[in-house]
């Protein structure tokens, strides 16, 4: 179907935004798509790590299986497949000071259900959900909202 991208500022250092983007808890507060993380134990997601989600996309309840092809140097990437295929990276670049963050969706949809909720996640991002993420991320580095 379509591939969403969008990129911001960050102060945080890529060290700093990749441990931000690799702790389960922490995507909960910013990913664009709510969801639960089953029978994880780590603090963190690793390269190689696969793993289950499952939220509300359109009303419905789905699953993903999650696989993590990659949590270093700066870069997440994963791909999570259930009744959509979503191809999401997120890549952070040192600036002098921060970090430039950007962000990727693929998005993909099999089968009459399959493209129903992947159009429901397309209008999702198409109406701003992906850019509202990575503000959420900006904000956990920005100094003013720290004190």
């Amino acid at each position: 179907m379509g591939t969403w991208t969008t990129q911001a500022r960050l102060h945080g250092h890529p060290e700093a935004v990749l441990e931000l983007l690799t702790r389960p808890d922490a995507i909960a507060r910013w990913a664009p798509i709510p969801f639960e993380v089953r029978n994880f134990d780590r603090d963190r997601l690793l390269t190689g790590d696969k793993l289950c989600v499952f939220g509300l996309l359109s009303g419905q309840r789905v699953e993903f299986e999650v696989d993590v092809t990659q949590a270093h140097d700066g870069r997440l990437a994963l791909q999570a497949i259930g009744p959509i295929e979503l191809e999401v990276e997120y890549v952070a670049t040192p600036l002098a000071r921060g970090s430039q963050l950007r962000a990727s969706v693929a998005v993909t949809g099999r089968g009459f259900i399959g493209r129903l909720l992947a159009s429901a996640t397309e209008a999702m991002l198409a109406a701003g959900a992906l850019n509202a993420a990575i503000g959420r991320i900006a904000d956990e580095f920005d100094p003013a909202l720290a004190a």
